[in-house]
């Protein structure tokens, strides 16, 4: 029998295709009507998906019971380039109503047995740490054991990508011992989330575990592997655009260019404006770009320099353009069969927000499967 899964602010079912044919969605929700149409378009129609704002959901809308509960909440209130307003913001403050839930499906008998939650690197920092310290209370206060990894898509994708995983076991749970250490990992756990452990409630820090995560080997496809020379929704830059961004380049960000240049080989780099102070202290906006094989992290479309810029150089040829929407959701490591937003911002959104697919099933194999495992007898009892 498959495992059974939740997928709270679900939007195209990223977790879905991470989690794999073993698991079967029993409910899905998420607000955004354009979200939900790619959702269901791939997921076989997703009749388990409920589009509706998730402060007005009932436990009676919610089937059964979930062997896992995945959650990526909002993140734009966490986020280093938001306003700081943390949990308290109107957007990423969605945790709150999702938790009322877990409690109220606590209180029915019917809690989860692991959770996930899936925020943006800023989550440990937001607020000095109370944020964080919120979401383990969260936890600790149902009686999960818990712990939180940080979880850069690199590691399987060209695609800079860290984000943050806080993962909690039902107390009635056993945890194999494959799946934990004595010590953080200078991998998985890094000086920000071993110093917000340090600043727990002593009741959290009592349920709190380092989880385990095997070291993925070596990624073997590079940006490179999946630029488009014939994309669809997004058209090559005129010459005399390409010469714009390389005008807005400082000397550094030129002389990269340059000796992609003279390599003479077929060079993939990606570019994002920033606004940067030049020398007299004045606000411009600059093209920054990266020759490292790997894309910048996907963000959603909410302004032009949040929109990543492709530039290709093959010797004495320089062209550039955006991105496309096929190559962005490949750099999520979503199948090519999957079913694209007929727009572009629709797509490129639904890529920025969504969750890595080979980190999802990541975390499946090294935690989430194991401890099913090694419960099985007793789930069935």
């Amino acid at each position: 029998m498959p495992h059974i899964y939740y997928d709270f602010f679900a939007g195209g079912g990223m977790a879905g295709f991470g989690l794999g044919s073993g698991w079967q969605c029993l409910f899905a929700n998420d607000i955004d009507a354009k979200k939900a149409a790619s959702y269901r378009a791939n997921h076989d129609g997703g009749k388990e998906l409920l589009l509706k704002d998730v402060a007005k959901v009932t436990p009676d809308e919610i089937p059964g019971m979930a062997d896992l509960v995945w959650a990526s909440f909002p993140c734009q209130d966490l986020s280093l380039a938001g306003k700081g307003a943390g949990l308290a913001g109107k957007r990423s403050g969605m945790f709150k109503p999702f938790w009322q839930l877990v409690r109220d499906l606590h209180a029915a008998g019917r809690g989860p047995r692991m959770i996930a939650v899936e925020n943006v690197y800023g989550a440990i920092t937001s607020n000095g740490g109370r944020d964080f310290a919120t979401l383990a209370a969260a936890f600790s206060g149902l009686g999960y054991r818990f712990g939180a990894v940080v979880v850069d898509a690199v590691h399987f994708l060209p695609q800079s990508r860290p984000r943050f995983f806080i993962i909690g076991i039902r107390g009635d749970l056993a945890i194999p011992d494959l799946c934990i250490q004595e010590t953080p990992s200078s991998v998985w756990h890094p000086p920000a989330l071993i110093e917000g452990q340090n600043l727990l409630s002593a009741a959290a820090k009592s349920r709190w575990v380092w989880w385990k995560l095997p070291v993925p080997a070596c990624r073997n496809v590079a940006l490179a592997d999946l630029i488009e020379e014939n994309p669809k929704g997004v058209t090559w830059h005129s010459a005399a655009e390409t010469q714009y961004l390389l005008d807005m380049m400082t000397d550094l960000n030129r002389k990269k260019v340059e000796a992609a240049m003279q390599l003479g080989t077929r060079k993939v780099g990606t570019i994002y404006r920033r606004t940067r102070l030049d020398e007299a202290g004045h606000k411009r906006q600059r093209a920054e770009v990266r020759f490292d094989d790997v894309a910048g992290c996907l963000r959603t479309p909410s302004g032009g320099s949040s929109r990543q810029t492709i530039m290709v150089v093959e010797g004495e040829t320089v062209r550039s353009r955006l991105l496309s929407p096929r190559e962005a959701v490949s750099l999520m490591g979503l199948p090519e069969t999957f079913i694209l937003p007929e727009r572009y911002n629709d797509a490129y959104k639904l890529a920025g927000d969504g969750v890595a697919v080979p980190v999802v099933r990541h975390l499946a194999e090294a935690i989430f499967e194991p401890v099913l495992k090694r419960n099985r007898l007793a789930l069935v009892a």
